[in-house]
């Protein structure tokens, strides 16, 4: 008996550091914004304020169709000591849902009551990060400018996304501002998490495609901060992605030439990986996974109804293929489906399902969180977005093109004309995947 209640001891004292482990290893890089924090009733009332904004809407009737008037939408509440701005709001209701977020998901996140948690990192960015406790959203602050173009420009934005669902561009999910009178007055974006769930990531880049200041020492110095590499510090490594390769580099070049033509530059590809572990690399291959892959990745509301489970050619073409290898009208999701089928015919049939979906601009997402975002190579998956999309050609950057090209010649900064910065960002993700 006193070995029984030594064993059942020793356990519970092993999963109690294993939990302080993961704890600590949740938090690296971000500290609680709790009551003694500078931030802490800052944030209180964003929280506040967007979960009013979104109850307000989320109360309105639906609407089907966008009109230009939900684009220029401006509505301000009153608060007790602060006022709350949110910007076209029905326009990024509509994006959540695309997404499949929730409203109760997106208030929960959001406006939970978990403190919010502050980003720490190497970025020489001024504007504060703030990360929601269960780390799947940022909210990061804007100037004035940045927002008013970005406003101007999000009829072009959804276009965009709509003809590319899967595209790499980072989903800004709300606009917003708060004021509190004769203190502060900031503009702020709701962005989904490029970096979600991040326990299992061992190492993050930022990569714009240029070499002029483009690598950081990774040592921490003990500190607990993420450390986010730069171009210079990925020499020698590839994205290794294999059969989605050419979909990956295609859509880089269609999301890198729709922000040519809003003439923004200095964007970047957020990259991060961890290794698959060996019983995500056995679900890559069964056929229930294809399905499940195949129904998520499919416009629901184009897709069919459950009467009709065929109708759209995208799911019919994989629920045809799955139905002659179990010889059945609809695919058994049973983890034994695929048995008897090769690992040949099942790589087979996972070409063909890609070559159809990259016809449509889209591509068989991963079973996953967040799977906007993720790619999953032969024994890798990959964290990948688009990020920091508000910087215009204008004087200022073109003046700061001239100074760099006397300090720096024949070498490759980030100031360059947005036709050249994306000719060259889509010739370095040429040239690192394989």
């Amino acid at each position: 008996m006193a070995s029984r209640k030594d064993g059942g001891s020793a356990r519970g004292v092993r999963r109690r550091r294993w939990w302080h482990l993961r704890q600590r290893w949740r938090m690296l890089g971000v500290f609680e914004i709790n009551p003694e924090h500078e931030f802490y009733h800052l944030t209180a009332m964003i929280k506040e304020g967007m979960q009013a904004s979104i109850q307000t809407n989320a109360d309105a009737p639906d609407q089907q169709t966008l009109t230009a008037e939900h684009f220029k939408s401006e509505e301000t509440q009153s608060h007790e000591g602060f006022e709350m701005q949110t910007f076209a709001a029905v326009v990024f209701a509509k994006l959540r849902h695309s997404l499949d977020i929730t409203e109760e998901e997106y208030v929960n996140s959001l406006c939970s009551g978990g403190c919010y948690l502050q980003f720490v990192s190497n970025s020489k960015s001024k504007a504060n990060f703030f990360v929601t406790n269960d780390k799947r959203f940022f909210l990061k602050t804007q100037s004035r400018r940045e927002i008013r173009f970005f406003l101007s420009k999000l009829q072009a934005y959804v276009n965009h996304l709509e003809k590319y669902p899967h595209s790499l561009m980072v989903r800004i999910l709300g606009v917003h501002k708060i004021v509190i009178p004769n203190q502060i007055k900031n503009y702020f974006i709701v962005m989904q998490s490029v970096f979600y769930p991040d326990e299992r990531i061992n190492i993050r880049y930022d990569i714009k495609g240029c070499e002029v200041g483009r690598w950081t020492n990774p040592d921490t110095g003990g500190k607990q901060i993420i450390k986010v590499l730069k171009d210079n510090n990925f020499e020698g490594q590839y994205i290794t992605l294999d059969q989605e390769k050419s979909w990956f580099a295609r859509q880089v070049k269609m999301d890198a030439a729709f922000l040519r033509e809003l003439n923004v530059l200095d964007y970047s590809l957020l990259l991060g990986h961890q290794p698959l572990h060996q019983d995500e690399l056995d679900r890559k291959r069964s056929l229930a996974n294809v399905v499940i892959r195949t129904t998520m990745s499919v416009d629901f509301e184009d897709s069919p109804t459950e009467s009709d489970p065929t109708t759209n050619p995208l799911l019919e073409k994989a629920t045809g293929e799955a139905s002659a290898a179990t010889g059945s009208s609809w695919p058994n999701t049973a983890g034994d489906s695929d048995e008897g089928i090769s690992l040949q015919d099942k790589e087979n049939r996972t070409d063909i399902e890609l070559k159809e979906f990259h016809h449509h601009h889209c591509r068989l997402l991963p079973n996953c969180k967040n799977a906007i975002h993720v790619l999953d190579g032969p024994e890798r998956r990959y964290f990948l977005g688009i990020i920091d999309i508000f910087t215009v050609y204008g004087w200022k950057k073109r003046i700061e093109n001239l100074w760099k090209t006397l300090r720096y010649p024949g070498r490759a900064f980030s100031t360059v004309s947005p036709n050249k910065y994306s000719h060259r960002f889509c010739q370095w993700i040429e040239d690192h995947t394989q």
